[in-house]
């Protein structure tokens, strides 16, 4: 008889088991911060979205009369908090100043519920060229000191290029 009967072992080593938590560490330590980037951009989308209505009812307005409206309808506040996501807090239009040939028209959607979006602003920006009868929107926002969205939570259509 062989005393020497060599025992097959099964299993992880201490070592090898730090590597991988290790591994799982770094991986979580990276993808943690771009995960909550993306779920906020995915909210400023939404602020991208209820300003839709607004934009639509500013360029029936200019489809109908030729010019940028100085008002529109827009919901209530009440209404707005009613219908809207629970990431909008409200959408405004003010007429803007333009030069002789051109009228400006400007949106802007105030964010609410996350602690980079609260009163933080986006603006969409129509001008209306009379000479080709042409409206062309813009997206933006603020500058962050005055309470615009930082630009890295921002659409590429709002990025400025």
């Amino acid at each position: 008889m062989n005393r020497f009967v060599q025992k097959n072992v099964k299993g992880f080593t201490l070592i090898e088991l730090m590597i991988v938590i290790a591994i799982i560490g770094i991986l979580a330590a990276v993808a943690l911060p771009r995960y909550q980037d993306y779920t906020v951009r995915a909210k400023v989308s939404e602020l991208l979205l209820a300003a839709g209505p607004a934009k639509l009812a500013v360029t029936e307005s200019v489809q109908l009369k030729g010019v940028m409206p100085t008002t529109i309808d827009l919901a209530t506040k009440t209404e707005q908090e009613a219908q809207a996501s629970g990431y909008v807090k409200s959408v405004e239009y003010a007429q803007g100043t333009g030069t002789g040939t051109t009228s400006v028209g400007v949106i802007t959607v105030t964010g609410r519920e996350d602690p980079r979006l609260n009163d933080k602003t986006l603006t969409l920006t129509g001008t209306y060229t009379t000479a080709t009868g042409q409206l062309v929107w813009v997206c933006a926002a603020p500058a962050v000191a005055s309470n615009g969205i930082e630009a890295k939570y921002l659409p590429a259509s709002c990025k400025a290029t």
